[in-house]
């Protein structure tokens, strides 16, 4: 496995990639509408910061709602998530997801409970 992307929920995606793009030469890689969200990759280096910006109810705008703007999850990429997920049960890890379902971008998702992950969302993702 290796780092992915930073999933960083905002309300306003095209301001901080804006930011984002002036301050550290950050570029778009892919951008679309996906789960009620508004999902803006930008590349940086060898992973992503993947902005979230809902444009319906649903889970990142009660995130916004609660937490505000800021890191809402890290993602690790693996060739074999079916495995990665037998893994993560080995070791007691609660799943969110117990199967793979679609993610952004066309990938293939997963999510591990923060409870037992150092506080964590952390994502699963095969490309």
């Amino acid at each position: 496995m290796h780092f992915d992307h930073a999933g960083i929920a905002t309300d306003d995606a095209d301001s901080l990639a804006a930011l984002y793009a002036d301050c550290f030469g950050l570029e778009i890689a892919h951008e679309e509408e996906f789960d009620g969200l508004r999902v803006v990759f930008l590349e940086c280096g060898s992973g992503y910061f993947e902005l979230l910006e809902p444009i319906e109810e649903g889970t990142i705008a009660r995130y916004l709602e609660t937490q505000g703007s800021g890191i809402h999850h890290l993602a690790l990429a693996t060739d074999d998530l079916e495995r990665a997920l037998e893994r993560t049960r080995e070791y007691d890890v609660t799943l969110i997801d117990e199967e793979p379902r679609p993610g952004a971008w066309g990938h293939s998702v997963a999510f591990l409970h923060p409870s037992d992950t150092g506080g964590i969302l952390i994502e699963l993702v095969e490309h």
